[in-house]
């Protein structure tokens, strides 16, 4: 297993920064924040260079590229406080179809012509034995009732793959609903960048994208959408480190820069290494599942729980650095900061991992959260 980015990995990441630079500048961000624009243009530009299609095989029209490529947008797109549906149709969305050998709709997200999501979460819990939304098969199709809580982008896609129990059956499926045919409460006063809603189903005609024998997929998808966050949230934070260090060689107290004090020299160490374990732990993951390493589910669920610690630890300290200005809605840190708290939250929280993670080591013998 090769832990260090390839050439390509490397130029991949620097042009994927250089683009967000200067297609979402924190003015976008902070227009989506205030509600004057819905970033809908960074879709479109984003489509133009085939983004959405980073992980698709070429055979549907896609890059063909693998999950690690994945991660590297998925981090940059947090780095950036991206608005836009591109990391729930990536790192959800993408991962469903190629499992379930959608080849139709991936070509139509591959050619920018379909966003979606994965919607799983029910109450507080990402796991697969929570589930009651319910699906009516017939001859025509499917009906799907329920609610789904906490979905990424939900009013941003347009499309949902959601995991539900076959009424007659009680096994799990997947199935394809348009956001038209659902009602979408937006949920995100956290965060509202990155879209997230509830998403409520009261009989909405679905395709079925597999009705049987689905866990082992859909554990594999959750990995994917779980490491892909745990990157997003390390870019947010590498982002308030950046902020929060850049302030700290500016800002003036006792005729000193702050960042001169040794006190604070250490708690920069702490917030670096912070950053770095975490970065590591989730392209491990990342690295795994490229290549279906066997551990593949326990190394996303230490990345996820890292990522939460790391969090922890960087808002507090980028916040409480930044003085009182760091409290202020005209600075922008407010944007990572919020993203990398909402990320904690999405895809299972670090309580959720560990206890995952305690699970498969055979310490405990049920998860219930």
């Amino acid at each position: 297993m090769d832990l260090e980015l390839s050439d390509d990995q490397q130029m991949l990441r620097d042009n994927i920064r250089t683009v967000l630079t200067g297609a979402c500048p924190p003015s976008l961000v902070r227009a989506v924040h205030e509600g004057t624009s819905d970033g809908a243009e960074l879709w479109h530009q984003v489509v133009d260079l085939g983004w959405p299609a980073l992980g698709i095989r070429e055979e549907a029209g896609g890059v063909g590229l693998g999950f690690v490529e994945v991660a590297l947008l998925a981090e940059e797109l947090g780095r950036a406080a991206a608005p836009g549906p591109l990391l729930a149709t990536i790192s959800q969305f993408v991962p469903v179809l190629e499992e379930f050998d959608c080849i139709d709709l991936l070509a139509e997200v591959a050619e920018g012509r379909r966003s979606g999501s994965l919607a799983v979460a029910e109450g507080s819990s990402w796991g697969l034995h929570s589930i009651s939304t319910v699906a009516e098969v017939t001859a025509d199709g499917a009906r799907i009732t329920g609610r789904k809580d906490a979905v990424l982008a939900g009013s941003q896609v347009d499309s949902f793959a959601v995991v539900a129990r076959d009424r007659t059956s009680g096994q799990l499926g997947v199935y394809l609903v348009e956001r038209s045919a659902a009602t979408v409460i937006p949920t995100g006063a956290l965060e509202p960048t990155l879209g997230l809603a509830d998403v409520v189903f009261d009989g909405a005609p679905a395709v079925v994208l597999a009705a049987a024998g689905v866990e082992a997929a859909l554990e594999r998808v959750l990995q994917q959408a779980t490491t892909a966050m745990t990157l997003h949230i390390i870019g947010a934070c590498r982002r308030v480190f950046e902020l929060t260090l850049d302030y700290a060689k500016i800002r003036v107290q006792y005729d000193r820069v702050i960042g001169s004090f040794q006190a604070l020299k250490h708690r920069f160490a702490d917030m670096y290494l912070m950053v770095e374990k975490a970065n590591a732990l989730g392209y491990f993951a990342a690295v795994a599942i490229a290549e279906n390493d066997p551990r593949r589910a326990e190394a996303s669920h230490m990345a996820k729980a890292t990522a939460g610690e790391c969090q922890r630890l960087l808002v507090e300290d980028g916040l409480q650095l930044h003085g009182g200005i760091g409290y202020t809605w005209e600075n922008d840190l407010h944007f990572w900061l919020k993203r990398a708290k909402a990320g904690e939250l999405l895809c299972g929280s670090s309580l959720h991992h560990r206890s995952q993670l305690a699970a498969a080591l055979g310490l405990i013998s049920e998860v219930n959260v």
